[in-house]
């Protein structure tokens, strides 16, 4: 069996911008399609976790129903660990949207992990947190 490569930080912050650019244009099906159907995802602003892709797709299709929409979506502070067969990336994310009772902003740490298989990059788990103000001891 051959050793699983090493996706390079090109690679990985190439498929991390997929990301963020298919969530900034609420583009559902380009933004699921870069995760793998067993994808987990932990949201701070969701009471637990979502075990598959498929939950998040439904949670995603609530979202729209009730008026959401990603205005803008931002990723600074990037940071790369590559390593046989995947990634993880970390990064800030600065996103703004539309919802039916008016807009909102939010700054939020997020984790995401790749899975190298023969067609590339696939998203295998993404975490959200809260980013801490500076100032709060949590920020240190």
């Amino acid at each position: 069996m051959p050793e699983p490569t090493t996706p390079t930080r090109e690679q990985v912050e190439a498929a991390a911008s997929a990301i963020v650019d298919a969530f900034a244009a609420t583009d559902g099906d380009r933004y699921f399609a870069a995760f793998s159907p067993d994808a987990t995802f932990v949201f701070h602003t969701e009471p637990a976790r979502l075990d598959d892709r498929a939950a998040y797709e439904r949670l995603w299709a609530e979202w729209l129903e009730g008026g959401w929409r990603v205005v803008s979506c931002t990723s600074t502070d990037r940071h790369v660990q590559a390593f046989p067969g995947g990634a993880v990336f970390t990064h800030t994310v600065d996103t703004s949207v539309e919802t039916a009772d008016g807009g909102d902003a939010y700054r939020e740490r997020e984790t995401i992990v790749f899975r190298a298989d023969a067609t590339g990059l696939v998203a295998v788990h993404e975490h959200l947190s809260p980013l801490p103000a500076a100032g709060d001891p949590a920020a240190a």
